[in-house]
């Protein structure tokens, strides 16, 4: 006996209910797109599917599906979302509150190369959102302190678990050869060299040797054995060595060692790196730098100049900027915008907090620029968005539209208006 008609459509619904409802595409169409992988587009059309970019180029090239969500963006720019390469962001929510930072080890040890800074990302903070509404989607959350610091993470700044925010987790190995590093472990500059140097000698002696190390069967080596095999990864090409050096002997000392090891470096800070511009490019080595530095607020960096960018560039340089800040990440772009002030071609430094971060940190191949297949990152912006007055009016990650709300905006708004008294004031009492 057949099922009644009534039953079977009930039982049809629910199993359609049940099947996962495709994402209405999006499609941006009208504005002036930056693709960074190719040539800027006038009236262009992006078009966003699901977490993904699924067409890019000019509106009469691209086919916008029926029943997509168009936004009419005539007059406005459409590029990427920028990345930060050296933040702590998720990492440092209160900078004067010991509990809120978990960016560094409490330890004398001079390599913690095996802290991982992927596991103290907090998804709930409060610096998250006012960072996306400066147009910044994906920033690199660095661990600090120590002759070798950790493991950094590159991150999209949207997502409630870790998970969900993670492009890649142990995206670099972080190392320093500055005043500070030098204070907190006791060592002189050379000592930080020394210790880097036969950190990475020992995990060259452990790779193949892991057996006889558990059995003890080894010499002593000089750091833990998760610290060894973080080194590990970088003496094999896993993952890049960042330096934070902003001398130019400094940086020096890093480029032998790399050429010692045959390491995949990348100099950050690098505040003295035009005068070593030559053999950066000659040996292929990013440098990630911050545009408004000119100042010597130390003895390591005399020579820091508003230019650097720019000469680093033009010698051949892969560059990034950076902000090297938390609490101001969103200010990105004003930094790529006085590194234009200063000299540096307009497209390089757009593509310095774009694809170039990107590429640096390895995750070039879903972030970075707008291309078919490439992690809908995008931000929509009134005009240009090196100008100050420039507003953001959209900003997507992983293909959703984040809202235009952040700790900052909800406290504008409580205290916008308290008319002629201040809040809590009681009419009652005397004046």
């Amino acid at each position: 006996m057949s099922p009644p008609r009534r039953l079977v459509c009930l039982v049809s619904l629910l199993l359609l209910a049940a099947l996962p409802v495709a994402a209405q595409p999006t499609a941006l169409v009208g504005g002036t797109v930056h693709p960074i992988s190719g040539p800027e587009i006038d009236d262009g059309v992006v078009l966003l599917r699901g977490d993904t970019i699924a067409a890019v180029g000019p509106r009469g090239d691209v086919s916008v599906p029926s029943g997509a969500r168009r936004i009419d963006l005539s007059g406005q720019v459409v590029t990427p979302g920028f990345m930060d390469a050296a933040t702590a962001t998720g990492l440092i929510e209160v900078s004067a509150v010991r509990d809120t930072r978990d960016n560094a080890l409490d330890t004398d040890d001079a390599v913690r190369a095996a802290f991982r800074v992927t596991d103290g990302i907090n998804p709930n903070s409060v610096v998250i959102p006012v960072t996306r509404l400066g147009g910044v989607t994906t920033v690199a959350s660095i661990p600090s302190g120590g002759a070798v610091a950790g493991q950094g993470a590159v991150i999209d700044l949207h997502g409630e678990t870790i998970e969900q925010m993670l492009v890649r987790d142990r995206a670099a190995l972080y190392a320093a050869f500055t005043p500070d590093a030098a204070d907190a472990t006791g060592e002189a500059r050379g000592g930080l060299a020394m210790r880097l140097r036969e950190a990475l000698a020992d995990a060259q002696f452990y790779a193949g040797r892991e057996d006889e190390y558990q059995r003890g069967a080894t010499r002593d080596l000089s750091v833990s054995r998760l610290d060894l095999e973080a080194l590990t990864a970088v003496l094999d090409g896993d993952r890049p060595l960042v330096v934070e050096a902003a001398r130019a002997s400094d940086i020096d000392a890093a480029l032998r060692i790399a050429e010692e090891f045959d390491l995949d470096l990348r100099i950050q800070g690098g505040e003295e790196a035009w005068m070593r511009a030559d053999r950066l490019a000659e040996a292929n080595v990013p440098v990630i730098v911050k545009a408004l530095n000119n100042l010597p607020t130390a003895f390591d960096r005399l020579g820091a100049r508003f230019d650097n960018a720019a000469r680093l560039h033009a010698a051949g340089v892969p560059v990034a900027l950076s902000t090297f800040d938390t609490h101001n990440a969103r200010t990105l772009r004003l930094e790529a915008g006085n590194a234009v002030r200063h000299g540096m071609d307009r497209d390089a430094a757009l593509r310095a907090i774009t694809l170039a971060p990107a590429e640096l940190l390895g995750v070039a191949d879903t972030h970075g620029s707008l291309e078919v297949g490439k992690t809908a990152n995008v931000v929509v912006w009134s005009g240009d968005p090196f100008e100050p007055l420039t507003s953001v009016e959209h900003v997507f990650i992983g293909g959703t539209e984040m809202p235009d709300d952040s700790r900052q905006k909800r406290l504008l708004r409580r205290y916008e208006d308290l008319g002629d008294r201040p809040p809590g004031y009681d009419a009652g009492a005397p004046e």
